[in-house]
């Protein structure tokens, strides 16, 4: 009547325990009705998915790591559009954080628009400037970079922003190359967003 002093009075049995210490004779044999084994069974499909996921998925997360840097480092004009109101300081930081992954990026340009809230032509340009830095995110960065925020004053007296929208091609050491004239109308304006990418865009290879 009494309990075997080398046996559990109770068994304590996890799905991935089944495979495991088969040898032992001190593991509880447990079989309980089917559906319990189903369950069991169930509970150790889903730890070898998970554990086999766990090892065989880095390269994925380091493409997702980059995927992430890439999203960070391109345009950040949802700044403009956000629901959530940020402080000029805020939103000065963020712009800076973007800017400082761009270049961290290693990629062979970065165009920095500096531009204005409160200007029309700036906030007209919206759809093509996130066109362009999609259909050369391979190569490119495109950045937001508000005029009036004073987080932003060293870099206006470095690349002599006098007026906005302002584009500035940098390459992949942060050196300024070019940058778009006195905005005359848009089609000017994208003009010289072109040129900027042209010298500054990859061959194609042809093979």
């Amino acid at each position: 009547m009494g309990l075997n002093p080398k046996q559990l009075p109770f068994c304590l049995k996890w799905p991935w325990d089944s495979h495991q210490n088969s040898g032992n004779a001190n593991m509880c044999n447990f079989d309980g009705p089917w559906i319990f084994k189903s369950f069991q069974n169930l509970g150790f499909s889903a730890f070898n998915f998970v554990t086999s996921l766990s090892k065989s998925s880095s390269p994925w997360i380091s493409k997702l790591k980059l995927l992430q840097l890439d999203r960070e480092n391109s345009l950040n004009r949802n700044l403009l559009s956000s629901k959530k109101k940020m402080t000029p300081e805020e939103q000065g930081e963020a712009e800076h954080r973007a800017f400082a992954c761009a270049l961290a990026s290693g990629k062979e340009a970065t165009v920095v628009e500096f531009y204005s809230p409160k200007c029309r032509l700036c906030n007209s340009l919206l759809n093509f400037v996130s066109e362009a830095d999609a259909r050369n995110s391979e190569w490119l960065n495109i950045v937001m970079a508000d005029a009036e925020n004073e987080k932003w004053l060293p870099e206006l007296l470095n690349y002599d922003i006098r007026y906005v929208p302002c584009f500035v091609l940098l390459d992949k050491k942060g050196r300024a190359l070019a940058k778009t004239g006195i905005p005359s109308s848009r089609l000017h304006v994208i003009a010289g967003l072109s040129h900027l990418l042209k010298m500054k865009r990859p061959p194609r290879n042809n093979s």
